[in-house]
């Protein structure tokens, strides 16, 4: 049986740019993280440490080494903003 040489091509192509777009796709996830790859099952507890970690640092990645947190740590909650009835 002979093997049909034109059909290559186009394999070739298609499985280039399947591996073109899943190494984009990872190289912009990665991006997005500052360079760690992203984050699976979070739980409430993983989101309660990024959202405290976006306040103190601006990132939900960001972590600081510094043992004091800034002065406007203090009042930057989302209890504040609430408004109560």
């Amino acid at each position: 049986m002979p093997v049909p040489w034109e059909a290559l091509i186009p394999f070739g192509l298609v499985t280039a740019m399947f591996g073109a777009a899943g190494t984009l796709l990872g190289i912009s996830k990665r991006a997005q993280n500052q360079g760690k790859p992203p984050r699976y099952h979070i739980d409430p507890w993983d989101e309660t440490m990024m959202e405290r970690d976006k306040r103190l640092t601006g990132h939900i990645r960001g972590q600081t080494s510094t043992p004091a947190a800034p002065e406007e740590f203090a009042t930057n909650s989302e209890w504040y903003t609430e408004q109560t009835r």
